[in-house]
């Protein structure tokens, strides 16, 4: 299936080698076609890793013993193939991944425990063994590769490749972070909806960077959706190989570690972006930003209700003003709201004030503001001080077209 470029895409950055780490790909043919779809990171001795995964009732073998493995905090290995998502296997396809884990660990040295493997792909087909082993086989003996190609070979129906990096001074040291991301569908946050892979050469405890990734999560990949399907294979992992030469960050009280807490989660923004732009069949870029609710978490559940309103969604695909469909996303969300106190706007734009459409309200600004690709809608609930923005994007024939074909 040859997908055209997103019109959202936005080129791959010049991102910094991160010391202590060996990227590499292979061909293990997960699929009819012609190109790597297999990734592999190495890490030094020391590497220590956290982890966000997946709330899917039904999580594939990878998710589940990645949440085991990455309780240790230490990590040397990091295996993911794209063409099969090997979830709802059963037990061949948690074999499958054992087996991956086994001839890591024998291939550089370390325990199976600090091997994390991911997958991407069509769900109910198990990983075919053989061409596990003899993609491992051939991505242990291949030449270093570049962000932008491993960033490409964990892709499935992505259009573009996808990375981030930022930077920050941590006891004197510059600290360097470097990261890369898939996702196109099945987007829609119970902590992640995609693959992702953070790498710095920060010195962490792995305590406190599962602390970091799990802060930055809920403001970034947890507030984005493309179309409210959460994947079975969710999985964002931060590894760590303290090759920077800081002291060891242990908690907000050590030197540097605001600036390096903010760095993580610059990167893990513009990673949620990105996947966001790169929405399935996506033409428009959608920033939803909810105030006056009675709390932050209610503003989550309003924004995230229109986020993911396919009413919204399509009118903003026609480049319609109609602001009765975000009332109407508002009122179903379950939340605290008053009708009378309810506010809407467009781009800076206020459409609705206090329940009722302005009498001098002048459409013309909102309608050149929706032509564009990157679209703002602004929410007051008048309730109270509650805030949050979430992100999304319209909803075209495009989706459709790509996910009916999605199997051949």
């Amino acid at each position: 299936m040859d997908l055209a470029r997103s019109p959202l895409a936005l080129p791959f950055p010049q991102m910094p080698e991160i010391s202590g780490v060996t990227l590499r790909v292979a061909r293990a043919r997960y699929k009819d076609w012609d190109r790597a779809d297999l990734t592999f990171a190495e890490f030094s001795e020391g590497t220590v890793v956290a982890g966000v995964f997946t709330r899917s009732a039904c999580p594939s073998s990878e998710v589940e013993l990645g949440r085991e493995n990455v309780k240790s905090g230490h990590a040397r290995a990091l295996v993911v193939n794209a063409g099969n998502s090997n979830a709802f296997t059963g037990y061949r396809g948690r074999e499958a991944v054992e087996q991956i884990m086994d001839q890591v660990a024998l291939g550089i040295g370390c325990a199976r425990e600090q091997v994390l493997v991911s997958s991407t792909g069509v769900i109910g087909v198990p990983l075919p063994k053989d061409k596990a082993r003899a993609g491992i086989e051939s991505v242990l003996g291949a030449e270093g590769c570049s962000w932008e190609d491993a960033a490409n070979t964990i892709a499935t129906t992505d259009t573009f490749a996808k990375g981030a990096t930022a930077s920050a001074m941590v006891g004197g040291k510059r600290v360097e972070i470097s990261a890369i991301v898939k996702g196109s569908g099945m987007i829609a946050p119970d902590m992640a909806t995609m693959l992702g892979y953070i790498f710095t050469d920060a010195a962490i405890t792995p305590e406190f960077l599962q602390q970091l990734l799990s802060a930055a999560n809920r403001q970034t990949f947890s507030c984005i959706t493309v179309d409210s399907d959460t994947s079975t294979s969710d999985t964002v992992l931060a590894f760590a190989t303290g090759k920077a030469g800081n002291a060891p960050l242990a908690s907000f009280e050590d030197a540097g570690a605001d600036a390096f807490a903010a760095a993580l989660h610059d990167v893990c923004r513009q990673l949620s972006h990105l996947v966001v732009r790169d929405g399935e069949g996506a033409s428009k870029f959608i920033e939803i930003r909810i105030s006056g609710a009675v709390s932050d978490e209610s503003a989550h559940r309003i924004g995230m209700s229109i986020a993911n309103s396919p009413l919204v969604k399509t009118a903003i695909a026609g480049q319609d003003a109609n602001w009765g469909r975000v009332v109407m996303a508002v009122g179903k969300a379950g939340e605290p709201a008053d009708r009378d106190r309810l506010s809407i706007g467009f781009g800076g734009t206020w459409a609705a004030r206090d329940g009722q459409p302005l009498a001098d309200y002048d459409e013309t600004p909102v309608a050149e503001h929706l032509v564009g690709t990157d679209i703002t809608i602004e929410v007051d609930i008048g309730l109270g001080d509650g805030a949050a923005t979430v992100w999304t994007c319209d909803l075209t024939h495009g989706y459709i077209d790509i996910n009916a074909d999605y199997r051949s």
